[in-house]
């Protein structure tokens, strides 16, 4: 069994408005799908992703009005990338956010590759970074009238997650869920060890869980802008049920197989307490509606379908 890369990333806004026009207008990434948290459906679920909603491509949000103010700490994960495509893109990429004004916005490299750091409104911690099509293939870019193809964010890069001790999430990482490591670079914070890089599928920044150590913060406290959990791509079904065995036979403790409906997960912490998925590549984000109309409509799975008109009248308007 073998995982095929980072399938999606999940966050934390407290306004959807303005969520959906800092990632449809200002990243230019396509909302391929407008639903609800499946656990909680009186509040929105939304998705972002390249033109057809390829897995590892997709940055989604749930809306929780009253969220705080995070913290930020060990025990989280602590910055998510996306990949562009060519030094020309990251050149783009840094006039065009900083003259949106975006926080934070910061040059940068790691592990050998341009990176820029930023936030959005909600101070979520995000990063650009070169990919020049080595490893995982890039997703379908989403054009949009101020972004060509050739900029365009064509997926997610690494994951990284902040923890206190490292051995034991790079023991889950390997150990568990078969990923290698890839190498190292130095911390950006003084007197702390290195960053370990860590990468699984065919490699390259679509793959790759970066993982940081501190040992003077205390544990995130997590609200808007913060990151509820990274998911891995399963690319097959079949493997699907062998990961729940594979799981359970270490002694983790999981959620059990959970249908998403537009895919099928597993979640469980690995023992710095940061939350994983694993999720399926199938069956996608057009299993209920058209490709050109995706995230037009709120989408609902079957086993909520038939509550659409209470759920419906429980959430807040959301005009875009």
């Amino acid at each position: 069994m073998k995982l095929a890369g980072i399938h999606h990333v999940s966050a934390i806004t407290k306004d959807a408005v303005k969520n959906h026009h800092f990632f449809t207008h200002i990243l230019g990434m396509r909302l391929v799908k407008k639903s609800v948290n499946q656990d909680s459906p009186s509040t929105y679920h939304l998705f972002y992703a390249d033109a057809v909603g390829t897995p590892g491509t997709d940055m989604t949000y749930f809306d929780i009005p009253m969220a705080g103010k995070t913290y930020p700490g060990v025990s989280s994960i602590s910055s998510t990338g996306f990949r562009i495509q060519s030094k020309e893109a990251y050149d783009f990429w840094y006039d065009r956010l900083t003259s949106f004004k975006v926080p934070n916005v910061k040059k940068s490299e790691a592990f050998g590759r341009p990176v820029i750091y930023f936030e959005d409104f909600e101070g979520s911690r995000l990063h650009l970074v070169v990919d020049e099509g080595v490893g995982i293939p890039y997703g379908e870019p989403w054009v949009t009238p101020e972004i060509s193809e050739a900029f365009a964010i064509v997926g997610l890069g690494p994951s990284y997650v902040t923890v206190r001790h490292a051995e034991r999430t790079v023991a889950t990482l390997t150990d568990i869920l078969g990923f290698v490591k890839a190498g190292s670079y130095p911390s950006d914070v003084p007197n702390m060890p290195d960053v370990e890089v860590l990468t699984t599928g065919k490699g390259g920044p679509a793959g790759e869980v970066h993982v940081y150590t501190r040992t003077d913060l205390p544990p995130e406290r997590p609200g808007r802008g913060s990151v509820h959990h990274v998911a891995f791509r399963i690319p097959n079904m079949e493997d699907y049920p062998k990961w729940q065995e594979r799981l359970t036979k270490a002694g983790y403790q999981t959620s059990g197989l959970v249908d998403r409906y537009y895919f099928k997960s597993i979640y469980f912490r690995e023992p710095s307490g940061i939350l994983y998925e694993l999720a399926t590549d199938e069956p996608g984000f057009a299993t209920d509606e058209h490709l050109e109309k995706l995230g037009e409509q709120l989408a609902l799975p079957p086993f909520l379908e038939g509550k659409r008109q209470e759920i419906e009248a429980k959430l807040r308007p959301l005009t875009f």
